[in-house]
């Protein structure tokens, strides 16, 4: 009980928190997208300070995160490792679902830092756009983020990679870096109890562009589930395949 109220008391104050970095950043992120993306790492550090001492709950970046033009494919659990992994690149931004630019602060800051809403089934006109905005500097290149199962997915859950992942791989010319992660143990899909432990991503070695469609899913999807696994059972998760 005594972890579930300070679980509460944690949610309760990031999102109080975000509120208030939305708008303390608001003046520098609607001029330049630097103030978003200073707002979005301010946010992310203040969310991993709050949860250590708050439910026990410490974060770890595990690999060498890329720096340069890349995909990142990586196991998504919850909103941590969301936090986690952009924060450890200096221009993140994601492939999300058109439904979240209209969130309040968070689809706005979103289409700042460059994230690209998708329609289902329009997802190459989207990223057609993106590469020519690149393209003519109309947009800064960056670490375009996707998560190949398309959802969050609680572990020791199966469920499919998408090929939009490969098409986006393909389509972009660039390296893949796929990224693991045990997250989803401590900070659940849903519910509000926050466990103490290590929650970890890890970036892998990054998959070079080139490779057949089928050649790369099975490679993208056996590395980033084998690491996940491993991840999950050093903090004491065992899944079953």
């Amino acid at each position: 009980m005594i972890q579930w109220l300070r679980s509460l008391a944690f949610i309760a104050q990031m999102y109080v928190a975000m509120l208030i970095f939305s708008i303390l950043y608001f003046p520098w992120a609607v001029v330049s997208p630097a103030g978003a993306h200073a707002a979005c790492h301010a946010y992310s550090r203040w969310v991993f300070w709050t949860l250590r001492w708050m439910t026990g709950l410490k974060t770890e970046v595990r690999g060498t995160p890329p720096t340069g033009e890349v995909m990142i494919a990586a196991k998504h659990q919850s909103f941590l490792d969301i936090m986690l992994i952009y924060n450890a690149v200096p221009r993140g931004k994601f492939i999300m679902k058109r439904e979240l630019m209209f969130a309040p602060l968070l689809g706005q800051y979103a289409l700042r830092i460059g994230s690209v809403p998708v329609n289902r089934g329009k997802r190459g006109a989207a990223i057609a756009k993106m590469l020519a905005d690149v393209k003519s500097g109309k947009q800064e290149g960056g670490q375009l983020i996707i998560y190949p199962q398309g959802t969050r997915v609680a572990p020791g859950v199966s469920k499919p990679y998408k090929v939009g992942t490969a098409a986006l791989y393909e389509q972009l010319g660039q390296p893949c870096v796929p990224v693991a992660t045990n997250v989803g143990v401590f900070w659940p899909r849903h519910g509000i109890l926050r466990k103490p432990g290590l929650a970890v991503v890890e970036f892998l070695p990054e998959i070079a562009p080139g490779l057949p469609r089928d050649d790369f899913m099975a490679r993208l999807e056996a590395e980033v589930e084998g690491a996940s696994d491993r991840l999950m059972a050093e903090a004491g998760f065992h899944a079953h395949r």
